[in-house]
């Protein structure tokens, strides 16, 4: 596709984003890492190793966790933080957000722990699963410690959340380093890609990252500037009615933010939240029974739609067949890619939601990850 050829041409131009040292009195380089949307961490550079901070999404300014990159060990480093050998050879990997930033820095092949298989989408993952090469290291939430630790992997890349994970803590005072990986709570999809860039300093290659996510910085920038003289907005609605509660992505969420950059109309667009609002199916009627169309609907057909609550026959986008999924790239076991390559290429889903809103802006386009339900 043009936006894995220019991907690909930025990689060969291999643009350089590590600061030269500028050392002082006591060997701190006087800059950091450049980024230009994540806020849930930061790189500094030291002589003799790198310092990665990781801040917590619960408490504005508070440090989550801290780490110290080396090449040798015999290195001295702070004692605050977690110390580890760069470049990782091996890694355990717990969600599989992680998976596409692994693959597009080269180093998917370092992955020899997984948690709940069958959710994966990745396709090198799976055949390694399938030849033994990968350990199934149980749910995320209740990681199997004892096979993690005889597996020994160079790190353990989490998700963190705001308690304390007794599995996680029980393999860092093993000797395993974890690392935690909160892109999932930035609150743009562009923010989220630049996490690239955190992946990448274990493995010492964040000028790879740097020219991987500058071409996709300004593939996404250029299609949203398609829709800034769009005319007409359509009005939408999105999520799923589970169980009585609907769960609708609020204003600062990075569906949100997405919504907004496609040229939608959407009812929370000033919603002040982040994460997703819960509500109840009587609020959603009355304020989106009338809207155009209705995006992410976690269903796979109007007969299994309007099956699963006859009320999901009074909005309007179910009468007119506009309803669409994100379930294109979805496996047999419900893997789905969305959840995967989708972090790191929010260029493509940028353009399916404009090719569902504004198709005449995209004349051609074939949907990446959305479908419409027939």
């Amino acid at each position: 596709m043009k936006n894995i050829s220019l991907i690909t041409l930025f990689i060969c131009l291999s643009l350089s984003c590590t600061p030269k040292s500028t050392k002082t009195e006591n060997t701190q380089t006087s800059d950091s890492l450049k980024l230009n949307y994540a806020e849930g961490f930061a790189i500094k550079y030291f002589s003799g190793y790198k310092e990665v901070i990781v801040y917590s999404p619960w408490v504005k300014g508070s440090v989550y966790a801290r780490y110290y990159l080396v090449k040798d060990t015999k290195i001295q480093t702070p004692t605050d933080g977690t110390k580890i050998k760069i470049p990782l050879q091996t890694i355990a990997a717990t969600s599989v957000t992680h998976f596409e930033f692994l693959s597009l820095l080269g180093e998917i092949n370092t992955v020899i722990g997984v948690c709940s298989p069958k959710i994966i989408y990745n396709q090198e993952i799976n055949k390694r699963l399938g030849e033994g090469k990968i350990a199934d290291l149980g749910d995320a939430f209740s990681m199997n410690v004892e096979k993690t630790l005889q597996l020994k992997p160079g790190a353990v890349m989490m998700s963190g959340y705001n308690q304390n994970d007794p599995y996680a803590q029980r393999v860092s005072q093993a000797g395993i380093p974890v690392v935690f990986n909160n892109e999932w709570m930035e609150t743009s999809l562009l923010a989220r890609a630049e996490w690239i860039k955190f992946v990448a300093v274990f493995y010492d290659k964040e000028k790879l990252a740097d020219s991987i996510f500058t071409a996709v910085d300004k593939s996404y920038n250029e299609i949203k500037t398609r829709t800034a003289a769009v005319k007409t907005k359509p009005n939408i609605m999105a999520g799923s009615n589970f169980r009585g509660t609907w769960y609708m992505p609020a204003g600062r969420s990075f569906m949100g933010k997405l919504f907004a950059d496609a040229g939608a109309n959407y009812y929370f667009a000033n919603d002040t939240t982040a994460g997703s609002l819960p509500l109840n199916v009587e609020t959603v009627l009355k304020n989106f029974s009338e809207t155009d169309i209705w995006l992410n609907c976690n269903f796979n057909s109007i007969t299994d739609l309007v099956k699963a609550d006859s009320k999901h026959a009074l909005f309007r986008p179910v009468k007119l067949h506009q309803v669409y999924n994100f379930n294109k790239r979805l496996l047999p076991s419900t893997a789905n890619d969305f959840w995967e390559s989708a972090v790191a290429r929010p260029d493509l889903l940028l353009s399916d939601v404009i090719a569902i809103l504004h198709s005449e802006l995209l004349p051609g386009y074939k949907l990446v990850y959305a479908e419409k339900l027939k």
